[in-house]
């Protein structure tokens, strides 16, 4: 396909990129946070039990897991509103800015997790902690990822887009893959007292130390936002003249999201409370998730310059509607430790399809102006729909006595959310405005 020739702004911007920050460094600095609000999700995903247990004593053991998983989900009610509000700020005053305050208030998240008293030792401060900790990530969160991957593709030219734009997937990846192998590693080390007491501390509070790190990296990342339009809403211009580019891409995106919580998040608890299998195995199976979205990444985004940001994303939607199924059938059947990570391997490689050119395609779809906040509207919708999927999934197998209900979920979330890619337009190639 034959690139469109860039204009004169586009060049401007890419000149600007050149004699700034190496290429390494961008992505690095830009997917500094994603990795970490992924490492903090995956943390938190495999001690939803333990922190249940600490902060919700009075309830049955289902009782503790849905108060520890609806925690977990509450700091989604915020994410829209955090884009939103953080999404409207990186269009006005500038991305930088927006993403070194998403970061701290990450940081700022870790450590209230991670210093909460349990319910024996304060309460109810303990879980009203722990609860404000979350929604301080929500907001977080929200505009982290709409402002980080506006970065990355303003950064890139119309050769390199979608390979620029696959390390905000790949970076959800690695935070996977390191909180899964932390989780791995006090498990293995520890007495099971020692981890209900301490050990489940420790990544929450390591989160907190090395957010500071990836802020300073942010705060020498040139800026990407050219023209400062202070006399008009972003919020109003955004729904008002790109509501229809908004609908459809949250449409497409609670697909994504849906899709790749089940996988990357809710398969450890479902490994454990379902299966049976032993926490070591859960744990090996996010750390191959992790692992294999971080390694092929960068190589569907080449792909998704070589080719269609569209066709991708179909190959993956087709390929995980096809084996959903199946795969929890054959866990079921054979719960063991090699059928879990075959069908999770499986799964996170057609994931990776799905979002690699997804999170290039959401941004190219609005204007530089309103692209944050278009982009960070998409996000929060999807993700109110995939924070939640762990509950959904654990009220559906206890309501309806089905293992499989949780499969049946995701293959009618992924149908109907499939039909906006009737509507959105594909821009690979072309120059952004």
């Amino acid at each position: 396909m034959t690139a469109a020739p860039m204009p004169a702004s586009a060049s401007v911007a890419l000149s600007v990129t050149r004699a700034g920050p190496s290429r390494r460094k961008i992505i690095a600095a830009t997917t500094a946070g994603n990795a970490l609000e992924f490492f903090d999700f995956t943390v938190y995903g495999f001690f939803a039990i333990t922190i249940g247990k600490l902060f919700f004593p009075s309830a049955s053991a289902y009782g503790q897991l849905m108060l520890s998983v609806a925690t977990f989900g509450v700091g989604f009610l915020m994410r829209p509103v955090g884009g939103v509000l953080i999404g409207a700020f990186a269009d006005r005053v500038g991305r930088r800015a927006a993403m070194v305050l998403t970061m701290n208030l990450m940081a700022l998240g870790c450590l209230m997790i991670g210093l909460a008293p349990t319910y024996a030792q304060a309460g109810l401060i303990g879980p009203t902690m722990l609860v404000l900790a979350r929604l301080i990530q929500g907001i977080s969160a929200g505009g982290e990822v709409g402002a980080s991957a506006t970065v990355l593709i303003e950064q890139a030219d119309t050769r390199n887009r979608g390979f620029f734009g696959s390390w905000e997937f790949a970076s959800q990846g690695l935070g996977i893959a390191v909180g899964a192998a932390v989780a791995l590693l006090l498990t293995a080390s520890l007495e099971p007292a020692a981890l209900e007491s301490w050990g489940w501390r420790v990544p929450f509070l390591l989160g907190a130390l090395i957010a500071p790190v990836g802020a300073y990296l942010r705060r020498h990342l040139g800026e990407t936002l050219r023209h400062r339009d202070g006399s008009h809403s972003v919020i109003a211009t955004a729904l008002k003249s790109h509501g229809t580019e908004i609908w459809l891409g949250s449409l497409l995106s609670i697909g994504n999201a849906v899709a790749a919580y089940t996988v990357a998040f809710y398969m450890p608890i479902y490994a454990i409370r379902e299966l049976h299998l032993p926490p070591t195995t859960a744990l090996l199976a996010a750390l191959v998730s992790g692992a294999l979205s971080f390694t092929v990444s960068p190589f569907i985004g080449r792909c998704a310059d070589m080719y269609s940001r569209k066709v991708l994303v179909i190959i993956g939607r087709i390929g995980m509607l096809v084996l959903i199924y199946p795969a929890f059938l054959w866990l079921i059947a054979s719960p063991t430790q090699s059928t879990l990570l075959l069908a999770v391997a499986g799964m996170s490689l057609l994931l990776a399809f799905m979002n690699c050119p997804s999170l290039t395609l959401f941004p190219e779809m609005f204007p530089q102006k309103v692209r944050v906040t278009g982009m960070s509207f998409v996000i929060g919708v999807s993700v109110l729909f995939g924070g939640f999927q762990q509950l959904v999934a654990t009220w559906l197998i206890e309501n309806t006595g089905s293992k499989l209900s949780p499969a049946l979920y995701l293959i009618v979330v992924l149908v109907v959310s499939s039909l906006a890619l009737i509507w959105i337009k594909d821009r690979t190639g072309e120059a952004l405005n």
